[in-house]
């Protein structure tokens, strides 16, 4: 099983939903690097279960523990160990999935690659292994700040049908934060609370998208061409649970535009050339061009739902299945922190790598 994520900046996470344990090894983070844990625990904080009544109501604090790492403050350049200890598993709760594949989920999957599954709650399919991800990204969200100034913002721009309306370039973390939807338009959150919450009554569930922006972000990040920037943010994005698109810039609108309309003129800037325009999303040729990169990210609906499906047994007989437990009825919210996390994780690799391209003057 590959745990494991990036070349220089490289993190690896452990633990399954009904564990220990969860948490992550950060390998390659430069030493010296002022860090805040409390900025560490507010990135958690934003992903944890039970932060509000549309998401799953698992009572975990999600209190990080660093175990290595960090001395006096700072990093000492030597392996980071984070971990946050599980405290309110039901496993119980999943002893009628021990022999049954849920629908659209990872059970039948893990059970045709392993022989053998952990059902309890998902085990390391879980979203909950992203609280991994998440740490460690809020490091690399401080060595980013302060390396580059880069800053690295995510909100839900769509639930089911509801679209949001955002200024890409003032959209604010307190105006994503101001809504448990993570939807900064305050008219289209509304409607998706409402959409969410009737999904739960109705035991179904909804998908979305979430849309990042990058600002800051120097130019020249990105290996090509198999390690191209938008090449591996669309790996890291697709990685997440329950992530089934990625698309930058223009993305798939851009097959409806002809190449004049699509094209970013270049034009003089105060720090050297920039464009007029940013259809590219920030990244030509799969190398960051100074630009803001803008990303979105498609989620299905949660696969775990309280109404009956059809679904077979372990042997391969049929049965009905309506599923018990605690889950989100639309992942989007609590999705916000983790796409800013793979992002966060991306931008920090190929920083550290661009410093290997430019050892020579």
């Amino acid at each position: 099983m590959s745990s494991s994520f990036g070349t220089l900046f490289r993190v690896s996470t452990f633990g399954e939903s009904h564990g220990v344990g969860v948490g992550v090894v950060v390998d390659g983070c430069p030493p010296r690097l002022a860090l805040d844990l409390d900025e560490i625990q507010a990135d958690l904080d934003r992903r944890r279960p039970g932060q509000s009544r549309l998401v799953t109501q698992r009572a975990e604090g999600d209190e990080v523990e660093v175990l290595s790492g960090v001395y006096d403050g700072r990093t000492t350049g030597t392996p980071i160990a984070l971990v946050v200890r599980n405290k309110d598993q039901n496993s119980g709760a999943y002893d009628h999935l021990k022999d049954v594949y849920r629908p659209s989920h990872a059970d039948f999957t893990y059970d045709a690659k392993y022989g053998f599954r952990d059902h309890r709650g998902g085990g390391r399919a879980s979203a909950r292994e992203t609280i991994g991800r998440v740490a460690a990204a809020a490091i690399a969200r401080q060595l980013l700040r302060a390396a580059t100034g880069t800053e690295v913002l995510a909100w839900v721009s769509s639930v089911h049908t509801i679209e949001a309306e955002v200024d890409l370039d003032t959209v604010t973390l307190d105006q994503v934060e101001a809504d448990p939807t993570r939807c900064p338009d305050p008219a289209a959150a509304a409607e998706m609370t409402t959409a969410i919450e009737q999904a739960r009554r109705d035991g179904d569930s909804l998908g979305g998208v979430v849309t990042l922006v990058a600002r800051g972000v120097p130019a020249g990040l990105g290996e090509p061409v198999f390690d191209k920037l938008d090449a591996d943010l669309a790996k890291g994005m697709l990685s997440l649970p329950a992530a089934k698109g990625f698309e930058i810039g223009s993305g798939f609108a851009g097959t409806r535009m002809t190449g004049l309309a699509h094209n970013d003129p270049f034009v003089p800037g105060p720090d050297g050339p920039t464009t007029a325009t940013n259809r590219s999303g920030g990244v030509q040729g799969g190398i960051s061009n100074g630009a803001d990169i803008v990303c979105r990210v498609a989620f299905k609906p949660t696969g775990t739902i309280a109404s009956e499906q059809t679904t077979v047994t372990t042997d391969g007989e049929a049965t009905t299945l309506a599923a018990k437990g605690r889950h989100d009825p639309c992942v989007l919210p609590r999705a916000v922190p983790m796409v800013e996390a793979m992002a966060l994780l991306t931008l920090a690799d190929h920083l550290l790598r661009q410093h290997t391209t430019s050892l020579l003057p």
